[in-house]
């Protein structure tokens, strides 16, 4: 039989998101280290010259100096603020580029998210027993594979830029100033930028990795899942004592309210509605009280203890019963079925005091529209 304490379902979204709120997503150090590189040796290949040539102007004006440069104290102010006028937009445009990449690069994978309980104190970081197990666990093992593979990587993609360009670079000292400089400047880039992409492998395999690992952590067990349930939707036993006791508390209300309804109307076993009427016109009859059953003989029995009328009406009776709630209106196309049936209970009321005939008896086929009989 399987342990319920075993992790084997997958993550739920609460779970997921109680997770991030701490802090705890997919992130892979890789891609973000790779996507500054790539970034910076592709912006490096297109403001490298650019950055070289204002560095080769700035050092030659430097080196050139008059002789009343020479002798004034001030000129060391008015040489930096050419220094950094020829340099700072390459260098500035390289820099926010490469930024842009490192911020885009933390968050490409699990995404923006900004939390404190990461910069929290724990104790248990602190535990070397801890730091032990970290260090020479599963993630331990993998990381220490990665740190080899990108030595490995960086070696390996070294020795080919080096065998790459070695032609060249042999040939620098026989190339013209400053022409061999920006010569070597343009190789550099291009041994850079292989350099980098030798990660992206690396990259491709960390990737679905993190993801994997992430999602393995967060995996829960069968009774968590199902205690997230029940505390997310409610404990169904808790649940169903408030359904009891609010049925309890909504029929005792409404056998409180039967001695006051003017008729009940009755299946005359299965249903039972009281209905109330208020003389002044300003609502339609409304309902008072309805139940099925037990519910409809204890609604007769306490309008027969309090001198309310009973009306034997099935076809009137399941109308109402199935087309309003409690303290709802009599629906409109039920107005003359039971506008009759008052009529009658107010004449048969007049009769017990003496104040007219008795009426006739209650018509059986009430005007009952199609769509609301039952």
């Amino acid at each position: 039989m399987a342990d319920s304490s075993e992790k084997t379902e997958d993550p739920t979204g609460k779970k997921l998101d109680d997770a991030r709120k701490k802090g705890q997503l997919a992130r892979s150090r890789e891609l973000s280290t790779t996507l500054v590189l790539v970034v910076s040796a592709f912006m490096f290949l297109m403001v490298g010259g650019w950055i070289a040539e204002s560095v080769f102007k700035l050092t030659q004006r430097m080196f050139v100096l008059s002789r009343d440069e020479t002798y004034d104290t001030t000129h060391m102010f008015a040489a930096w603020g050419e220094a950094f006028s020829s340099i700072a937009a390459p260098v500035l445009v390289y820099m926010v580029v490469a930024m842009i990449a490192g911020i885009y690069g933390s968050i490409a994978l699990g995404g923006f998210n900004f939390t404190w309980e990461g910069a929290k104190f724990k104790g248990n970081k602190m535990n070397p027993l801890s730091g032990f197990k970290r260090m020479f666990g599963t993630n331990g093992l993998v990381e220490l594979i990665k740190s080899i593979a990108k030595v490995v990587v960086i070696i390996g993609m070294a020795i080919t830029a080096l065998l790459f360009f070695q032609d060249e670079a042999l040939h620098l000292d026989m190339e013209v100033y400053p022409g061999n400089l920006f010569h070597a400047m343009d190789m550099l880039q291009w041994a850079f930028l292989m350099l980098v992409c030798g990660m992206i492998p690396i990259v491709v395999i960390d990737v679905p990795y993190q993801m994997y690992k992430h999602n393995e952590e967060m995996k829960m067990s069968k009774q968590e899942v199902k205690d997230e349930h029940k505390n997310a939707e409610g404990d169904p036993m808790v649940k169903g004592r408030i359904r009891r006791l609010q049925y309890q508390a909504a029929t005792k209300r409404m056998m409180q309210d039967v001695p006051k309804a003017d008729v009940v109307v009755t299946n005359p076993t299965h249903y039972s509605v009281a209905i109330k009427y208020d003389e002044s016109g300003h609502r339609a009859p409304v309902v008072v009280a309805k139940g099925a059953d037990e519910l409809a003989m204890h609604i007769r029995k306490i309008a027969t203890a309090n001198d309310v009328p009973l009306i034997p009406s099935p076809v009137l009776t399941r109308a109402i019963y199935y087309s309003t709630e409690v303290d709802d209106e009599i629906p409109n196309g039920l107005f003359m079925a039971v506008a009759q049936v008052l009529a009658h209970v107010y004449q048969l009321k007049a009769h017990r005091e003496g104040k007219g005939k008795r009426p006739s008896p209650l018509k059986r086929d009430l005007p009952i529209p199609p769509d609301l009989r039952r």
